[in-house]
């Protein structure tokens, strides 16, 4: 049972330990599991580890990000912005560039558009998150399996299972159609983000609904 003062610690300690984020003045506050995060970054991809170093520590409920992107150098014009991304995104070829619109507006990019795997959106994630003048991203691609085969229910139980990071019988499954829909209990918003992500993996989902519950006791401190 951790107090607030022992879960803040907790997350300093992790966001130190991140090698990106040594140089970085990043203020952590935390209450009854909710982290807040403050301060300046050089890159958006370390405000993103930032978060994640958070998400990973045991107790954290949720995550308020006001950590600020600023770049040293003159910024990036929207324009140069969106054809790096359009670049990146057509080098990787984990993503079919030409189902993907992008729209840049003050850095923050938002990508919209259909792919039928979940690897797919994620992948055009990494392929932009590292681009210089990168201010935020927003993913709204959907997500439309070709294959219409029944999802079985079994085989998410032992992929979820089968994950030596989560504790599965406290994680309860429910199948309609082509959507997944997770309740039950984890410890940390790293548990129930890699339940998600193991979920999706399933050929045939094309939705996932992540109702998992972060819970820990708190003691109470003065």
């Amino acid at each position: 049972m951790k107090t607030n003062e022992e879960l803040q610690k907790d997350v300093q300690n992790a966001i130190k330990w991140e090698p990106q984020l040594h140089a970085a003045e990043i203020g952590v506050t935390a209450k009854e599991g909710v982290i807040t995060l403050m301060g300046t970054v050089n890159a958006y991809y370390k405000k993103l580890e930032a978060e994640n170093a958070a998400k990973n520590v045991d107790g954290v409920k949720a995550v308020v990000q006001e950590i600020e992107v600023r770049y040293s150098n003159s910024p990036k014009s929207d324009e140069d912005i969106a054809n790096d991304v359009l670049k990146a995104l057509k080098d990787n070829w984990s993503v079919p560039d030409d189902k993907i619109q992008v729209k840049v507006e003050e850095g923050w990019i938002t990508l919209e558009g259909q792919v039928t795997w979940n690897y797919q959106k994620e992948a055009a994630d990494q392929a932009v998150i590292y681009l210089p003048g990168v201010k935020g991203l927003t993913n709204h691609i959907m997500i439309k399996a070709e294959i219409q085969n029944e999802i079985d229910k079994k085989n998410v139980q032992r992929a979820l299972a089968s994950n030596w990071a989560l504790h599965s019988e406290n994680i309860f499954i429910k199948v309609d159609g082509t959507e997944v829909t997770l309740t039950g209990s984890v410890s940390s918003i790293y548990q129930k983000d890699l339940a998600e992500k193991i979920v999706w993996k399933t050929p045939g989902i094309w939705s996932v609904n992540n109702q998992l519950v972060v819970e820990h006791k708190y003691a109470i401190s003065e």
